[in-house]
């Protein structure tokens, strides 16, 4: 069996993606996933350090850019739609699955004009671009909200948010374990507004005794925090960019983060709490939604980003970390909020639509 993945951009397409493909190969490792990619999206290095093969196909993005931008997209559509056709017919899928991204689009049509079977995934609430444009086009949808539903009609199946394997194998944090770790980060790419207000929290951070502080910043603004957390006297391991993020989810007692649906369906996978900040140009809002969502379930706090400031995030973070029993309950909230094998539900829609043994 051949699966074409089409899943590029950030890491909220990429990583449902990738966990849809090790769901397949734990089914049937004979199965052969290929994803498709642009060579500028982060897929160009997660994809092949997760051990798949990615084809990058010319590409770019229409929604929330300048028309410069567009025009540039449109004007490389036809390369990027010649290479997914060719390369939907020398790989030959079985079924092309869309999880989004500057790519999706592209290669989930090439599939549909060679009578490929097409699944959508969607992660949020309000479909992305491409899958709006393609959902009355798809043959099958995974959705993780109910209310995603209405857009593919009764081809849509609730599947929950496909997270990896290792997110969801986190145990609980013990109950006398001491609460001193805040894990920060903006996203895959990062995110200057948080970055910004961790720099400006660091003076009173570097007055809590025992904080131990990961930070993933973005590769723009890694060198701007060393130094703002040094001159602070704030001890803190700042990266760019956090290859093991189960491993940093596992170790932390207070997130920091924006809100996106990958991202809040790891976190429930892991069981923790989080401050989110969502992200304010999100589309139709959706990073403020999900956020709030999590905030009524007793398993986080919001903060708008037009309210974040260094003091109030340090004091956000450290009265959770000064609180070991809200802790505990934000994070049982936040484990009871979690879909458990939603990857292996979206195999077997796709299984289904191939009419399959599931």
């Amino acid at each position: 069996m051949r699966v074409l993945m089409a899943a590029g951009g950030t890491g909220g397409h990429i990583f449902p993606g990738i966990a849809i493909a090790r769901a397949f190969r734990q089914r049937d490792p004979s199965v052969e996933v290929r994803f498709v990619g642009t060579e500028r999206g982060l897929e160009k290095k997660l994809v092949p350090e997760a051990g798949f093969e990615l084809t990058c196909i010319p590409s770019g993005a229409l929604n929330n850019v300048s028309w410069r931008r567009r025009l540039q997209t449109l004007a490389a559509l036809p390369a990027g739609f010649w290479k997914a056709w060719r390369l939907a017919g020398s790989f030959q899928p079985d079924i092309a699955i869309g999880v989004g991204g500057y790519a999706s689009g592209l290669a989930m049509l090439a599939a549909m004009a060679r009578g490929v079977p097409t699944l959508a995934v969607e992660v949020n609430v309000l479909p992305g671009l491409t899958n709006r444009l393609l959902a009355r086009l798809v043959t099958g949808a995974a959705v993780s909200y109910r209310e995603t539903a209405a857009y593919f009609g009764s081809k849509a199946t609730l599947t929950g948010t496909p997270v990896r394997a290792e997110f969801e194998q986190i145990p609980p944090k013990p109950p006398d374990a001491p609460r001193r770790h805040a894990l920060v980060f903006g996203g895959s790419q990062g995110a200057q507004a948080i970055n910004r207000a961790m720099a400006e929290a660091a003076p009173r951070l570097a007055a809590r005794s025992g904080l131990r502080l990961v930070h993933q910043t973005g590769e723009r603004d890694a060198e701007a925090i060393r130094a703002a957390y040094a001159a602070a006297g704030l001890e803190a391991e700042v990266h760019p960019f956090i290859d093991r993020m189960a491993d940093a989810l596992a170790a932390a007692d207070v997130i920091v983060c924006r809100a996106g649906a990958a991202t809040i369906a790891e976190i429930a996978a892991a069981g923790r709490a989080a401050i989110f900040i969502p992200f304010p140009q999100a589309a139709d809002d959706h990073q403020r939604k999900n956020a709030e969502a999590f905030a009524r379930a007793g398993a986080g706090e919001v903060i708008l980003q037009a309210e974040l400031t260094g003091e109030r995030l340090a004091q956000s973070i450290l009265a959770l970390l000064d609180d070991p029993a809200r802790l505990a309950r934000m994070e049982a909230a936040s484990r009871a909020l979690a879909q458990p094998r939603a990857a292996e539900r979206a195999v077997d829609v796709a299984l289904q639509i191939l009419h399959r043994p599931v």
